[in-house]
């Protein structure tokens, strides 16, 4: 028998499911706002917004972005995270919150992704916001 296949959305809550550290607050939101994204190119997205969902898609899946999850565990997604947060908030500002909202299942998904946004840019150093963006050619 052929064992099933994981997508990367069923690793990433393997991975934080048992993460109960500083950051659990936000840091689960991690596999939501990754499907969330991945659901987005589904839709009828402007165009000029498709290179930055896909850019913050591969984020997740680089093993050596800004803060490594292989170094630093699930401290790690707080830049995915962020990075998510900043393109959906692109999204937002051309389709408006509703448009995010009619993609996810995630209740409040506007308040989910701007307090990911907020508690991010709380612990992340400025030169790191400026490697994430830039990382991805932003």
């Amino acid at each position: 028998m052929e064992a099933a296949f994981k997508d990367f959305y069923d690793t990433l809550i393997e991975n934080l499911e048992t993460y109960t550290g500083e950051y659990e607050s936000f840091i689960d939101y991690g596999p939501t706002l990754f499907k969330l994204l991945c659901d987005l190119l589904n839709c009828d997205v402007d165009r000029s917004l498709r290179l930055p969902i896909c850019g913050a898609i591969a984020y997740y899946v680089t093993p050596e972005d800004v803060i490594p999850e292989q170094v630093y565990g699930p401290y790690g997604y707080i830049d995915d995270i962020y990075l998510s947060a900043y393109v959906l908030k692109l999204v937002a500002d051309v389709h408006g919150y509703e448009f995010i909202q009619k993609q996810c299942l995630t209740k409040d998904i506007e308040k989910i992704i701007v307090e990911c946004e907020q508690k991010s840019l709380e612990i992340l150093k400025d030169d790191e916001i400026e490697s994430i963006i830039e990382y991805i050619g932003l």
